[in-house]
């Protein structure tokens, strides 16, 4: 299937990733999955590479003339060898548009060499104990104090939160505004309070950092206010539509690699339920990409709706969960074995959709769309 969202320079920026991945990120992933998170030399060599600085000024360390579509490219040769390493679209897909986009120019002269050289891991910090898709119910608070912000509260399910230098942090300023009283400070690795929680164990994405953050009196420079104050749930919900493409993105390249992996482990001799369920998978795997590289021109023209990308994301996610789950069953028994790519794939695959907005909210959001 050709794709028009590619160009020749894509296809370039492919095999330097595709090299990376082999050389770089193969050889230590089991590693990283006992340790709970990538080393800092992965981030090193990624910035190295040019991959930490897609759609970054070159002026900052970015990597020329690059798009959104470079991190396309990015998450399908990580997906293609069932590699979780969300972590990375965190920084490069969610938090860099924040720096990019409402960062001053002295930010950004301080904070964006720092992240496109891999020097700083960066993390958005929104979910709380008590508070996940309801960003305004956070209790989060931050007090003016003179030049500082005192901040106090608690963040969980943090990724990249135990290794970030620069957090992201969503924070009350006027507790009586509800969401218009957030406003977005970076909380940077060593200012005293901060704190790193647990390390928190999951189902699938072993090598994906997910921990707690805690805040008590933290004294955070008011120069550290990313964009104005109390407009934060406004930058929250600026860059959703990017973010939810990126989810779609990575889920609809593991349902491509699951399916892959399927056609090369099965034996010639296969039954025709099993050749009627691999063609289905196919069908519906060309239907995903198709709706994927749509929203991609709409996002490369800035077209690109909530609405839209809430559909990519509802799509592609259970597209997801229902070709890993056909191709774990054509398995058999060996499907259920440690080292079997496709079970990873099934593990890996469950939370995508829940994290980034759940299913049932991608339908709310449809739903308002059509009027209902």
């Amino acid at each position: 299937m050709h794709r028009t969202v590619f160009t020749t320079d894509h296809e370039d920026f492919r095999i330097l990733v595709r090299k990376f991945v082999a050389d770089d990120i193969l050889p230590e992933y089991a590693a990283w999955a006992r340790a709970g998170r990538p080393s800092r030399e992965f981030w090193r060599r990624a910035g190295e590479l040019g991959i930490l600085g897609i759609g970054v000024p070159t002026e900052y360390g970015g990597l020329a003339d690059s798009t959104f579509a470079h991190s396309v490219v990015v998450t399908e040769e990580i997906q293609r060898e069932f590699v979780a390493l969300g972590g990375l679209r965190v920084q490069t897909d969610i938090c860099m548009p924040y720096f990019l986009h409402y960062a001053d120019d002295e930010q950004k002269r301080r904070w964006l060499p720092r992240l496109t050289s891999g020097a700083a891991v960066a993390a958005l910090a929104m979910s709380e104990p008590g508070a996940g898709s309801d960003v305004k119910a956070m209790s989060t608070r931050a007090v003016r104090d003179g030049d500082y912000y005192v901040v106090n509260g608690a963040k969980t399910f943090i990724s990249n939160g135990a290794a970030a230098d620069l957090v992201i942090l969503a924070v009350k300023t006027d507790p009586e505004a509800g969401r218009r009283g957030i406003s977005l400070l970076v909380v940077e690795d060593g200012m005293p309070g901060f704190e790193r929680g647990r390390s928190l164990d999951k189902l699938g994405l072993k090598a994906q950092d997910l921990a707690e953050l805690s805040f008590t009196d933290v004294r955070v420079p008011v120069t550290n206010l990313l964009g104005q104050e109390n407009r934060g749930f406004e930058y929250l919900t600026a860059n959703l539509a990017q973010e939810r493409l990126s989810i779609a993105v990575n889920s609809q390249a593991a349902a491509r690699a699951v399916l892959a992996e399927a056609l090369a482990t099965l034996t010639d001799d296969i039954g025709q339920h099993a050749k009627f369920e691999l063609a289905a998978c196919t069908a519906e795997i060309e239907a995903g990409q198709s709706l994927i590289d749509r929203c991609l021109t709409e996002l490369a023209r800035k077209t690109l709706t909530p609405a839209d990308a809430a559909v990519a994301k509802l799509y592609c996610t259970e597209l997801q969960g229902r070709v890993a789950d056909r191709c774990l069953q054509l398995q058999g028994a060996a499907g259920y074995s440690d080292d079997n790519r496709i079970r990873r794939a099934v593990l890996d695959g469950r939370v995508s959709r829940i994290y980034g907005g759940s299913s049932e909210i991608m339908k709310v959001i449809i739903g308002q769309d059509l009027g209902l």
